[in-house]
């Protein structure tokens, strides 16, 4: 059986309120990874692993832990293609899944960011998660989790 793990230190609200809901609707075993309290619907299909606070600690876990059947739900680009060269799937909290294909891209686009913003260039940000991120989260995860069953 699968299992979603949830890279939860930066998980929106509305998208952990989606987790909880889409895992208890279809008994999915969900765990939520973070080096802090985070508050989830109570459910027998939902844990929280609270982890040491330090640099990837709960990247580390996630990716020792998940299987090939597994979903990752991450921001973390390099946990991202570190999940799916074990077979795990993962998308982003607005629902984008990350692929074989463009994860080699988004890589390098994050660490040319990262160049950028220590030389003291400002780059802005992601746009406010917005109503319409959370559909295609939605969406995404619903997809997902029908795969599974088929």
């Amino acid at each position: 059986m699968p299992v979603i793990w949830v890279d939860a230190d930066a998980t929106p609200k509305a998208v952990r309120e989606v987790i909880c809901k889409a895992a208890i609707r279809t008994a999915t075993e969900t765990v939520f990874v973070a080096n802090h309290k985070v508050p989830v619907t109570p459910s027998a299909h939902i844990r929280c692993l609270q982890v040491e606070s330090g640099f990837d600690v709960a990247d580390n876990l996630i990716a020792q832990r998940c299987a090939p059947q597994d979903m990752v739900i991450t921001q973390d680009i390099p946990l991202a293609a570190e999940v799916m060269e074990k077979g795990a799937a993962a998308i982003n909290n607005r629902g984008e899944p990350y692929n074989p294909q463009t994860i080699r891209q988004k890589l390098q686009m994050r660490d040319f960011m990262e160049t950028l913003r220590s030389s003291g260039v400002q780059s802005g940000g992601q746009a406010a998660f917005s109503e319409r991120d959370k559909a295609q989260f939605a969406n995404a995860l619903d997809r997902w989790l029908a795969k599974q069953k088929s």
